[in-house]
């Protein structure tokens, strides 16, 4: 194998594939990154693969001889994010039989800069498993805007904890004209629904129709990695997924990452919303955001709870904290409120996410009594759905 690109290329493909590079790999090459050269094509690809999640990316390259190997990921991706910019020449012509390896031959790759040469130890590309390919199952073109809107909406609001797995991911389903994301981790609940808008012929939307509604439950971490690689990205063209039980492929372009799904039957999240409200507070979402944060700073360590106090009569939001053996603070704003007035308290962390995580000017909060679902939502743009569970005051 021997090609030529430029450093911050092969740098930036690295950087993109480096997190699906396990830290504790069950096999010695799983930490390697698997690198393919085409000299028909003109093409060089490199691939990370934990046995969970797996990405692909290729880019144009100068190839001279076609080829494989895989090469230490992390000691690889240092070297190459350091060497100054310029073309960089990777070839393994050389064949490593050092004493260490009297069982089995080694590679010896040498990277060429115009700083310096380094030479790295590699393993054979046969060893590195091969990416999870469907042949039959559904294929659909995915709007990239569409998807981050949904992302950035809902990913926030997945859980840690992996002994709720299905919980650990979002929730997809595929409409005809629609897109709807959920997650939840049993505290708050993140649903955003954005228009399903792909350049398609008359016989696909037919068919796309005709056909059943795709439903899947994808792990936050692989979608976290297409938010990055989407957000990376230049162009509008759309994603392809294709899925079957199991197993999801998406591809952008040169890109391609593959993921296991999760299993067992996700919550049915959309009975959890009240269909009616007494109260509507509507508020610049900025100045909101700012006063958590600032008053945040005092709220108690193991409680983490803020009070908001709602003034129908003063139209005024305050917001306060009684920090024992801290100290207290206030802030108040104006809003638009209808309804009486009320006393809720929230935990400050799942207030400020999802405020973080609504894209618009000013948001609604839809509450009912100090102890029912409140709902958060733009006042305009995607059709967002923010569901907070507020927390006993003490007293």
């Amino acid at each position: 194998m021997k090609f030529i690109c430029a450093q911050n290329q092969l740098a930036t493909n690295l950087s993109l594939i480096s997190r699906a590079v396990p830290s504790r790999p069950t096999h010695p090459v799983l930490a390697n990154v698997l690198l393919s050269a085409d000299e028909e094509q003109q093409q060089v690809s490199l691939t990370a693969f934990d046995l969970s999640l797996g990405i692909k990316t290729s880019f144009a390259a100068k190839v001279e001889t076609s080829g494989t190997l895989t090469l230490p990921a992390k000691l690889f991706n240092d070297i190459i994010s350091r060497l100054p910019d310029g073309e960089v020449t990777l070839d393994d012509e050389r064949p490593y039989t050092g004493e260490d390896s009297a069982s089995e031959a080694g590679i010896l790759a040498t990277i060429t800069s115009t700083s310096g040469r380094y030479e790295v130890r590699g393993m054979s590309a046969e060893e590195f498993p091969a990416l999870p390919t469907i042949s039959e199952g559904q294929t659909v073109q995915l709007p990239a805007e569409a998807l981050m809107q949904g992302l950035h909406g809902t990913l926030f609001a997945t859980s840690a904890d992996e002994t709720k797995q299905v919980l650990t991911g979002v929730h997809l389903i595929v409409h005809a004209d629609s897109l709807e994301f959920a997650a939840t981790d049993g505290h708050r609940l993140a649903i955003v629904e954005t228009i399903n808008e792909t350049e398609e012929s008359d016989d696909e939307a037919e068919d796309s129709d005709d056909a059943d509604e795709l439903e899947v439950t994808v792990p936050a971490r692989a979608l976290r990695e297409l938010d990055r690689i989407v957000g990376m990205h230049e162009g509008h063209e759309p994603i392809s997924l294709n899925f079957d039980p199991g197993q999801i492929v998406l591809e952008l372009g040169g890109f391609r990452l593959t993921s296991r799904t999760l299993e067992g039957q996700y919550p049915a999240y959309s009975q959890l919303v009240p269909r009616s409200f007494e109260r509507q507070v509507t508020v610049e979402r900025r100045q909101l955001l700012s006063a958590l944060e600032r008053i945040g700073v005092l709220a108690d360590r193991k409680n983490n709870i803020v009070k908001f106090s709602i003034d129908q009569e003063k139209q005024m939001l305050s917001l306060s904290v009684e920090a024992a053996d801290v100290g207290s603070g206030r802030e108040s704003m104006s809003a638009q409120i209808t309804g009486e007035s009320l006393d809720i308290a929230f935990n400050v962390k799942y207030a400020m996410e999802s405020l973080k995580n609504i894209s618009a000017t000013e948001i609604l909060i839809k509450l009912n009594s100090a102890t029912s679902p409140v709902v958060l939502s733009p006042l305009t743009g995607v059709k967002m759905t923010h569901l907070i569970m507020p927390v006993q005051m003490r007293g």
